[in-house]
């Protein structure tokens, strides 16, 4: 009898029980925005502020309603005005496009390489001919670039780095924390990510002016002093009324959420990661499919995993991923030309304009499989949905 696994990849773990008091007690008071303070007192949006920045190592940081909206922000305080050219891996999700299109930014698409990563030769390439002074790296699904040689890039043909680190929270390269390259970073909180209150954004930055724009763009009006890791009142007057104010706060009841979760996220790094072995081993001794080794120095979070169907036909890829979904294993499969759920191929983006052709990228990704890895799954659910995707793909290998 084939067996079927019969837990959701879209369940995550309860919300602390730390968290939930304190939501009720937000509720309980009534003050939900975030400048809604007695004299003296820090709101909760204020008090994640200053945790997160001490916990990234970041001089400041904002709250925001998203991490699509923090991708806005940052762009826009960054210098990103409409017709700025703006590069982009091209292996993202959609709120990254999202946010350049936003900002009236001209999006040039960079390809990837077969581990999933920004093609180093075509970024220099592209940002040679483009003449872009700005590039917005996508840690996508985790997968962390060569960050050494992509600061010395940056450095060279005087490029602004923004990173978006949605997926790659906590992680590290070469023992420095994601986010802390470039000149600003975003993170989500989004269910799916490493913190959850369903909807939220983080931005950090060691940069004064910087931060202080993106405090007025998120929405503050005249009480950026009630936010909790910021630069100086002269250098906030100095900006205050050259920024627009974009309505993209944090409020206090998902800040509440949030706090008492980043003291348990590096024990939930670990725990992501064993998770993650367990899978990546399982999918090893599969002959049809490939995982690709990650590098010694890269400390990811092994919140989802990703692998190629490489021994299975193109054509026959639906096949196998339908065949594991009845079984219940749950993947995405990003060869598909048409949108579905939260995965979209760079060409459906059809709101950037031209198209630019990325063959080496579509090459990759025809192949490219992702799945979630909730921590509501237990290490011998791990080994359990690795023999039934091992089984699938036996049954479409290429004869």
């Amino acid at each position: 009898m084939t067996s079927r696994f019969d837990k959701l990849f879209t369940q995550q773990e309860p919300i602390p029980e730390a968290a939930i008091e304190r939501v009720v007690e937000v509720l309980r008071g009534g003050r939900l925005h975030r400048y809604n303070t007695a004299a003296g007192e820090a709101s909760e949006a204020a008090l994640l502020e200053r945790e997160y920045a001490e916990w990234q190592g970041s001089k400041y940081c904002v709250a925001t309603a998203s991490g699509g909206q923090a991708l806005q922000i940052a762009l826009r305080a960054s210098g990103v005005e409409p017709g700025t050219t703006v590069l982009a891996n091209a292996y993202t999700l959609a709120p990254v496009p999202g946010a350049i299109h936003a900002t009236g930014g001209v999006p040039v698409l960079v390809e990837i390489d077969d581990a999933w990563h920004t093609d180093l030769d075509d970024l220099r390439t592209k940002a040679i001919d483009s003449g872009a002074k700005f590039f917005m790296l996508s840690h996508m699904r985790g997968h962390i670039a060569d960050m050494e040689r992509i600061m010395a890039l940056c450095d060279e043909l005087g490029i602004t780095l923004i990173e978006d680190c949605a997926h790659t929270m906590g992680a590290r390269w070469k023992g420095t924390r994601s986010g802390n390259f470039g000149r600003v970073s975003c993170f989500s909180t989004q269910t799916y990510k490493h913190l959850n209150s369903g909807e939220g954004g983080l931005l950090t930055t060691d940069e004064p002016e910087l931060a202080a724009r993106a405090v007025i763009a998120s929405g503050s009006y005249m009480f950026y002093g009630l936010h909790g890791a910021i630069p100086s009142e002269e250098t906030f007057r100095e900006v205050r009324l050259d920024n627009p104010n974009c309505s993209a706060r944090m409020d206090n009841v998902r800040a509440a959420i949030l706090r008492p979760q980043l003291p348990l996220l590096d024990e939930n790094i670990r725990r992501w990661n064993q998770r993650y072995r367990i899978l990546e081993d399982g999918l090893r001794e599969a002959p049809q499919l490939r995982v690709v080794e990650r590098r010694q120095h890269e400390a990811f979070v092994g919140s989802s995993i990703q692998f190629h169907a490489s021994g299975i036909a193109r054509e026959r890829i639906p096949a196998f991923i339908s065949a594991c979904g009845e079984r219940g294993v749950e993947i995405k499969w990003f060869g598909a030309a048409e949108p579905s759920g939260f995965t979209s191929r760079y060409d459906s983006w059809r709101y950037l304009g031209e198209h630019q052709p990325l063959p080496q990228t579509l090459q990759v990704l025809a192949t490219t499989c992702d799945m979630r890895v909730p921590l509501t799954f237990t290490e011998a659910d791990c080994s359990e949905i690795a023999s039934i995707i091992r089984e699938e793909a036996a049954q479409f290998a290429n004869t």
